[in-house]
């Protein structure tokens, strides 16, 4: 961990203000100049479009809508959700995207183990979910891209967020299915008890994380799991 850089940034950070710091910051990363960076932020209320959004899926469009490079399809970010961007060097740590995707879903599932929600994955389907199997509630989205080895964007988790913005898209592509917050199933609402667990878990995750692998022949690629 002491090779990684934490910051949480208060208050609201605009999301094109947000992708230009991880382009740059990755850039960095990627020539030796800048630690890896886990980064926690809020957005002001607004829609992303990631590489595989279908624009029937955007179904009022009542906040701003930016496209972006992470992979997957329609989200919703605003106050209340804390967003976390993962800034890693897999060329270091073990070139095996999949194994990220996979470390950056347990990482969110203990963090809200940690906070006394049970949470996991749902075949066939994006994020992380809570609730019963039977009727299965979305609490945490993840998108990322990989850029010459470098992780860029990473997961969110509805800590307290206004669901009802979610009404204005097909979240993730999956439109038989809720979205849920913390607020809504344990009455969590507080973003440093959240950014707690979240730091909790980072070790595991960069353990997880850092192992030698076969280098792929891919060097770049967008994922949303």
């Amino acid at each position: 961990m002491n090779d990684v850089e934490w910051r949480v940034t208060p208050g609201l950070t605009g999301y094109l203000d947000a992708v230009a710091t991880m382009e740059h910051r990755a850039a960095a990363i990627r020539q030796g100049d800048a630690p890896e960076l886990i980064w926690l932020v809020e957005h002001p209320p607004l829609y992303t479009a990631g590489t595989s959004a279908d624009p029937a899926e955007l179904l009022d469009a009542r906040l701003p809508v930016f496209t972006t490079g992470r992979g997957g399809r329609y989200t919703y970010h605003g106050p209340g959700q804390r967003v976390i961007y993962v800034l890693i060097d897999l060329d270091r740590r073990g070139r095996d995207i999949r194994r990220f995707v996979a470390a950056l879903e347990d990482w969110m599932i203990a963090t809200l183990a940690r906070l006394n929600l049970t949470a996991y994955r749902v075949a066939g389907r994006v994020g992380v979910w809570t609730g019963p199997a039977d009727d299965p509630a979305k609490i945490a989205a993840i998108g990322v891209r990989i850029r010459r080895w470098v992780t860029l964007h990473g997961a969110a988790i509805n800590v307290d967020p206004d669901l009802r913005n979610f009404g204005g898209i097909v979240p993730c592509g999956i439109d038989d299915a809720r979205v849920t917050s913390l607020a809504a199933t344990n009455r969590l609402r507080s973003l440093t008890i959240v950014d707690r667990a979240i730091r909790d878990g980072l070790p595991d995750f960069l353990l997880a994380v850092t192992k030698t692998a076969p280098a792929k022949s891919l060097e770049e690629r967008d994922y949303l799991v």
